[in-house]
């Protein structure tokens, strides 16, 4: 995998006030592996969610903004300073009051679309939360086409958003009581045909690329154990996607809802021959998680042009002791900027910490308070 030197981005500070269970917080980060230990439900993932909150507007996890301030107070706020590449600071701050809008600033500037501030602060999460990708439904799988390539590539999140948009006011038409207008279906129709193209096209592009880096990940991690697979599945291979749409109103006006369209798309996961979900062991779905991700991960960093910072949330459980180490070996290695991991057990990673032998900083995390825990000096 290449080497090249790209601007790696750094989280050096962060300030959180209510922000789920963490009332505050003032931290300042290691540049390359930040551990966090506790026991579960102490936080540890919620300062991850922060920090994910910076790059994305939004939480991982809770989707309802106002759900993630602390039970008995009125707003939350977290702020960032991070360094981009040439040592430019950038300070990002999001801020919510109960009963009204986000704020969210760079440089104490306002944002007046939360989605110009995607793909600014690329990040990649691991965590639990991912095996929806292997069991949940197909758009579990089309979030994470649409998360990663609109992190480089901004015409794709506005065509996305333009496509939904024509979507959802062509299924409105198709549930009214009335026999909708044939000529706004139409172009709805055509609306959805020429921004769905866009997306196929560059979905399509992404996974071709994609997959070898994927398949590179799994082989490191699981030592050649076993071979894996990743398929794109979309109705624009049908033919004009337009036509398609338009093709298939009848059964749509049945239904009341759109059947056909890249609001469909599904990525087929295989371990050997077999779908995924349905063969793999425990240990086996962990590591092509991880391996998507990592993939994920040097992806973005070559079409973004910066380094992602990483974030890995308790990935360690149902692994066995190789896997472990292999996947601690390949993050502390230099393709990986900044990271952010989260263990229960402090020996686990103490461990493996001394063996990678990169610099890094530690933390207890306990009913979402956490503090630095000094490093005992090296005699």
């Amino acid at each position: 995998m290449s080497s090249h030197s790209y601007g790696d981005m750094l989280l050096n500070q962060l300030s959180i006030l209510n922000y789920k269970n963490i009332r505050q917080a003032d931290l300042s980060f290691s540049t390359k592996l930040n551990c966090l230990f506790g026991l579960n439900g102490m936080g540890k993932t919620n300062l991850l969610d922060a920090i994910y909150f910076l790059s994305f507007c939004k939480s991982a996890f809770n989707p309802i903004d106002s759900q993630n301030i602390t039970h008995d107070e009125e707003f939350f706020m977290i702020q960032g300073d991070y360094t981009l590449a040439d040592d430019v600071h950038e300070e990002i701050y999001c801020g919510l009051k109960r009963r009204s809008k986000k704020r969210f600033k760079r440089n104490k500037k306002e944002y007046t679309r939360l989605s110009d501030h995607i793909g600014f602060l690329p990040l990649v999460m691991v965590s639990p939360a991912d095996s929806d990708l292997l069991s949940g439904g197909s758009e579990e799988r089309r979030r994470f086409m649409d998360m990663v390539i609109s992190q480089y590539d901004k015409s794709y999140l506005d065509a996305l958003i333009r496509y939904n948009k024509a979507l959802q006011q062509r299924n409105t038409l198709l549930k009214s009581e009335l026999p909708p207008d044939d000529s706004l279906l139409s172009v709805l129709e055509e609306m959805m045909g020429q921004t769905g193209e866009i997306i196929f096209n560059k979905r399509e592009d992404f996974i071709s690329r994609f997959i070898p880096l994927f398949q590179s990940f799994y082989a490191v991690i699981s030592q050649d154990k076993e071979t894996v697979g990743l398929q794109y599945e979309s109705h624009a291979r049908l033919g004009d996607l337009a036509t398609v749409i338009r093709d298939n109103r009848p059964k749509d006006l049945i239904m009341g809802y759109t059947l056909r369209g890249i609001h469909k798309d599904d990525l087929v996961m295989s371990l050997g021959d077999f779908l995924i979900k349905r063969e793999g062991s425990q240990g086996q779905n962990k590591t092509y998680l991880i391996a998507l991700k990592l993939a994920q991960f040097v992806f973005l960093k070559e079409n973004a042009k910066v380094t992602p910072i990483l974030l890995l949330d308790d990935i360690f459980d149902k692994l066995d002791a190789q896997r472990v180490e292999q996947i601690v070996k390949l993050v502390g290695g230099d393709e990986f900027g900044q990271i952010f991991i989260t263990d229960t057990n402090s020996a686990n990673l103490d461990t493996i910490l001394h063996r990678v032998g990169s610099e890094y900083k530690l933390f207890g995390v306990e009913g979402g308070n956490i503090t630095e825990i000094e490093q005992p000096q090296n005699v």
